[in-house]
């Protein structure tokens, strides 16, 4: 989670105790701080100010970094997965 204030947003509990982060532009909410940081900074970017701009370019790397992370594994995956099926069908169409 990134490190900025959020003393200007209502955070509020679920029935189940979990926070929710409201946005007090437009009222919706996300269960992570993060959601609504990437939020802010897409939706409403210019009712942000400079260290607000800063938690978005953070979590927007992170996201991207979990992205590309992502990708890879899956590209990874389903190489193995053609690799090890073309395997099977060589051994059994012999």
């Amino acid at each position: 989670m990134t490190e900025h204030d959020t003393s200007d947003r209502s955070i509020r509990r679920t029935d189940g105790g979990q926070p929710t982060f409201d946005c007090d532009v437009c009222g919706r909410r996300f269960h992570t701080e993060d959601l609504l940081v990437l939020h802010r900074g897409v939706r409403h970017p210019g009712d942000i100010d400079a260290s607000e701009q800063e938690a978005y370019r953070e979590a927007y790397a992170a996201e991207e970094r979990a992205i590309r992370s992502f990708r890879l594994r899956a590209v990874g995956i389903l190489v193995l997965l053609y690799f090890g099926f073309l395997f099977l069908y060589v051994i059994y169409a012999s």
